[in-house]
């Protein structure tokens, strides 16, 4: 390829509404341009780079076993009310009618349109396992599109699915897209860490998300250097903080004004912050309230709440709910609580001695709260409900956690029967008997990935690509392309290096020297090959690696093997 006919606008000024690192090199080395909000035109740069992203994906699944296909983007509305799930997914879901009055909807997700794929086809167990695969966009109506392609409503994903015979046949599918996604993410040349993390929408078992390390990342983790335990935040398992014990005192309701926050309450009370118990309020979908409670020094987890008490989704409650359940904002505690809300505690909160909560009343508190003595057993829910802190002890080996942030690129899950028993795909196994398929899910954001691999690889000059995903590898530049002399030379050496099987570019634009460097820099290829009059003169060719700034010269007669050993560290 010459860069005199590549398409590659690049810019010196990012635009206003690029705020990650990644969308700004991205949108200036001419990678991508805005079609509307969420959605991109990928540039042939760009596109070079996806493109060999799926091939190593593709690559990776092939060898584990899948088998690659492709469905509609555009799926009934029927089979989304077979699973129940077109009611319940939410305002993301991209709806449309057809001009017969139908419902569809753009797939933000391929559950559905698989298994009852599966369903009509696969009647034995002697067909399985399976595992079927595509690339193909998807779209989600996202509240707010932001940071590029990292949160945008549409976008490119793999997705497979496995359908088994067992459990035991789904866990070695799932082992199986486990390993292939670590290769993959090792081939691209990332640091990633494999985390558990909750299923979500999806539902479903178990599961691990795939998160390359990077400041800027959308995900907190929780790791351990012990031991390999990895977690999201929102899945990270904790282990109960057992307070020590004190002798329980008689429950008191003292007098706290304006002292509506956990902060105002410790410093009039004059009690440590680990001595008080926090309360959160939130409404479910249907307006019933859901009250949390955690240490006064921890936070909720959402996440936790929800799989706790089965809740769709959470909303910040209405004043007037928790007037209406007999409690007051800034005052609340499970003490009194109407039995029309749901109580969640952390199991912590249930090992203090001599605790403060709110009173729920105006300007007043509790004080030798004691929650194994005064709250009602019967109307709560005890359950890790708290949010990670970084040196809360490993769950795994007790050393203290650290934590981190990371963007997700990946996800692998066990579904088991959730859609195989809502979408009545079964088989006969070894018995005659109909039997529901266990199913395992597994997404990779090609896209998100591509900028992940930007936000883990990059410089004041701009992005640094690892060999195996970068658009070229090596960049062949004549310092003047009008020196018919220069360009012959480089023209030689391209044409050597493409004969070597060198993916490559010849910087033959009739630029200033500057603007050529400026733009090699900024793009990101990994080698840069330079002719000038003093390599001419010399019959060496100056070679820099874009990574480590390294600068080599080498013999005409020896610079595409060189090259092709630089190459191979890259």
């Amino acid at each position: 390829m010459r860069a005199s006919q590549l398409y590659a606008p690049t810019l010196r000024e990012s635009p206003a509404e690029a705020e990650l690192l990644s969308h700004k090199l991205m949108f200036r080395a001419g990678l991508i341009r805005k079609a509307a909000g969420g959605m991109y035109t990928y540039l042939p740069l760009a596109w070079r780079t996806m493109k060999k992203i799926m091939q190593i994906i593709r690559e990776e699944m092939d060898a584990a076993g899948g088998q690659e296909l492709m469905m509609p983007i555009t799926q009934p509305a029927e089979i989304w009310h077979e699973s129940g799930r077109w009611a319940v997914y939410g305002p993301e879901m991209m709806r449309l009618k057809d001009r017969h009055g139908r419902d569809f909807c753009l797939g933000p997700t391929h559950e559905e349109m698989i298994t009852t794929l599966v369903r009509g086809e696969v009647k034995s167990y002697k067909q399985l396992p399976l595992m079927l695969y595509q690339i193909q966009n998807k779209y989600r109506d996202e509240i707010r599109p932001r940071f590029g392609l990292m949160r945008s409503r549409e976008f490119v994903m793999k997705d497979l699915y496995s359908f088994d015979k067992d459990t035991d046949g789904m866990n070695v599918s799932y082992q199986k897209m486990y390993d292939a996604y670590t290769n993959i993410f090792t081939r691209c040349g990332l640091k990633f860490r494999a985390v558990e993390a909750d299923n979500g929408a999806i539902g479903g078992g178990h599961s691990h998300e795939f998160t390359v390390l990077a400041p800027s990342g959308e995900s907190n983790i929780a790791y351990c250097e012990s031991c390999d335990y990895a977690a999201s935040d929102e899945k990270a398992e904790l282990k109960i903080i057992h307070a020590e014990a004190e002798e329980m005192k008689p429950l008191e309701k003292v007098s706290t004004p304006d002292a509506h926050t956990i902060e105002l309450v410790k410093n009039y009370l004059g009690v440590p912050i680990e001595k008080t118990i926090k309360a959160v309020a939130f409404q479910d979908d249907d307006g019933g309230l859901i009250l949390a409670f955690v240490r006064g020094d921890h936070e909720v987890n959402e996440i936790k709440v929800l799989n706790a008490t089965g809740a769709l989704h959470l909303h910040m409650a209405e004043e007037s709910a928790i007037t209406a359940a007999g409690g007051s904002a800034g005052f609340m505690s499970p003490i009194g609580i109407s039995d029309s809300a749901k109580i969640v505690v952390d199991a912590t909160v249930m090992e203090m001695y001599n605790a403060v909560a709110g009173a729920n009343e105006v300007d007043a508190h509790f004080i030798n709260v004691n929650p194994k003595r005064d709250f009602d057993a019967e109307k709560i829910i005890v359950a890790d409900i708290r949010m990670v802190q970084e040196g809360d002890p490993c769950p795994h080996c007790g050393a203290a956690l650290k934590m981190t942030r990371g963007i997700e690129v990946g996800q692998v899950f066990t579904l088991g029967s959730k859609y195989s028993k809502s979408l009545n795909a079964t088989f006969l196994d070894e018995g005659g008997r109909e039997t529901y398929f266990e199913m395992g899910c597994y997404g990779i954001g090609v896209g998100r990935t591509m900028a992940a691999a930007i936000e883990q690889n990059n410089d004041a000059d701009g992005i640094i690509w690892t060999r195996a995903i970068a658009p070229f590898e090596v960049v062949v530049v004549p310092v003047n392309a009008k020196d018919s002399a220069q360009l012959e030379y480089a023209e030689k050496i391209y044409a050597e290096l493409k004969k070597s099987g060198v993916d490559v570019l010849l910087d033959d634009r009739k630029e200033r020297a500057g603007v050529k460097f400026k733009d090699c820099d900024l793009i990101g290829y990994p080698v840069r090959a330079t002719v000038s009059p003093k390599t001419l003169d010399s019959g060496s060719v100056e070679v820099k690696v874009r990574r480590s700034g390294e600068v080599f010269n080498f013999n005409r007669a020896d610079c595409i093997g060189g090259i092709l050993s630089l190459l191979e560290n890259l």
